[in-house]
């Protein structure tokens, strides 16, 4: 692996564009647009203020820089530097804003979600949809950008509106039979759409393109429900992370529910439950134990370990090295054996937000593995065979998960922790590699390139590049698996 100089940073905000030959970051009221090879710079942008949000259109075109704080949108265009664009929403306010996939619309958020403000950048036309609802997924693109699916509150109560994305107009329109409707995804062949109830019940609803209710599906009630959702790339499944598990079926069948705080003395752990697509029931349930018995399961356990460091050594080190990974003890990875007992964190139950239920999922690209994170145990990334509907490896870190993603070619995960290092997993194993670079530079997010070939890692002041060996690969390095890289 390689890495490049550390790049300065703000407010995590660095994306790749989607055909993957830039690199945008911000500094404050800067942005930057490098090579993504290179790394040379290629155009510098200056906004009215600071930047909060930046996002490449489809095309990698244009570019826009959200200011929340003056409820302004700057567009600006990698063909033609000096063309560029603003965009006020005035007294209205401004709390989201993101692109069309054709590239050439604008979707602004008003405050208080009054309503969404779509601005063409071609006719300079502009059109309105009332009653957006204020909830953390409530707009989504199919993804072929045929249509948008906007979850709406009226009359205190749930709705979903379809809209034609080539025109804007109102395509279906449905009720959701929701208390309190949390969030809404397309599946990835835009056939389904799925819409889950807040946290405080568990509820799924997956409905046809024309509004057409499929199935609905509750695992248990009178407890805490969905925390997270994510569909496989082929379509065929729906991953659904459950604060609360079931814990097993009472004299008449039904349920039990465990108590809030995900530390039930029986074992039973939070819950993840994947749905097929063919009759949108539960094929199985993935639980998250705190104590891992199976022999076939591998474990990897983050081991530290602080460098001999001998008078004579120091003398002829580099000032950047003593710096930089000399400054944090080496870490590897080791297969324990099990019985093994992964590091639990007891939740707040009497605060809002408790740190319990799963947290995170992702499916890898070729939809064969899921990770997962479980709040409860923060240190752990559980990795899931999607084919054989088993647990296949556990890394458990030193320091709590901050993030993880796929390589978007491969099944290879990337992890950080809000440290000096970046994991890396793949079936052949894992490895722990230490970022070099002046200061304590941590990892808080990383960011995949399109081709897997390399990987940005942010930090708080600062982002830099890895750039991985293809000739060699993951799988090569991660084959001695105890090593460090």
């Amino acid at each position: 692996m390689n890495f490049s100089e550390l790049f300065k940073l703000s407010s995590l905000l660095c994306k790749f564009s989607p055909d993957g030959k830039y690199l945008a970051s911000c500094v404050q009221y800067r942005l930057v647009v490098r090579d993504a090879n290179t790394l040379q710079v290629v155009q510098l942008y200056t906004c009215l203020d600071q930047i909060q949000h930046i996002e490449w259109s489809a095309d990698s075109l244009f570019i826009l820089c959200a200011l929340y704080k003056r409820g302004l949108v700057q567009v600006w265009s990698l063909e033609q530097p000096e063309w560029h664009c603003k965009i006020d929403e005035g007294s209205a306010g401004l709390v989201a804003s993101c692109w069309s996939p054709d590239g050439r619309h604008i979707l602004n958020t008003t405050e208080f979600h009054l309503r969404i403000t779509v601005w063409s950048l071609c006719t300079k036309s502009v059109s309105y949809i009332k009653y957006p609802k204020a909830c953390q997924q409530g707009l989504a693109f199919t993804r072929d950008g045929r249509y948008l699916a906007l979850a709406e509150r009226r009359d205190c109560r749930d709705y979903v509106s379809i809209f034609v994305c080539s025109d804007w107009q109102l395509l279906r329109h449905f009720d959701t039979d929701t208390q309190d409707l949390a969030g809404i995804e397309w599946a990835p062949n835009g056939c389904v759409l799925a819409a889950w109830d807040s946290c405080l019940e568990y509820k799924v609803l997956l409905y046809s393109l024309d509004g057409r209710l499929l199935s609905t599906y509750c695992a248990y009630e009178w407890s805490l429900g969905i925390k997270s959702v994510a569909w496989s790339p082929s379509s065929q499944f729906l991953a659904v992370g459950s604060y609360d598990g079931k814990v097993g079926d009472g004299p008449r069948g039904e349920a039990r529910r465990r108590p809030l705080g995900g530390s039930d003395p029986r074992g039973f752990p939070p819950q993840v439950r994947v749905l097929n697509h063919v009759t949108w029931k539960m094929i199985t349930e993935f639980g998250h134990p705190a104590t891992i018995n199976n022999p076939k399961i591998v474990v990897y356990k983050e081991a530290e370990k602080s460098p001999p460091l001998g008078l004579g050594r120091l003398a002829f080190l580099p000032p950047r090295a003593v710096a930089g990974p000399l400054s944090s003890p080496e870490s590897k990875y080791e297969i324990a054996e099990v019985p093994v007992s992964l590091q639990t964190l007891k939740p707040a139950a009497d605060r809002a937000n408790p740190r319990i239920g799963i947290g995170a999922l992702a499916f890898s690209p070729d939809n064969y593995f899921l990770a997962t994170r479980n709040d409860n145990i923060p240190n752990a990334v559980w990795v899931w065979d999607v084919q054989k509907l088993r647990l296949f490896a556990v890394l458990e870190q030193l320091s709590a998960v901050r993030a993880f993603q796929w390589d978007p070619r491969q099944p290879r995960l990337a992890v950080c922790t809000g440290g000096s290092k970046v994991y890396l997993w793949s079936p052949a194993g894992c490895v722990s590699v230490q970022v070099p670079g002046e200061g304590d530079f941590q990892v808080l997010s990383l960011c995949w390139h399109l081709s897997g070939d390399s990987l940005a890692l942010l930090g708080k002041d600062h982002f830099c590049l890895c750039f991985l060996e293809t000739e060699e690969g993951v799988g090569t390095a991660s084959g001695q698996r105890g090593d460090h890289t």
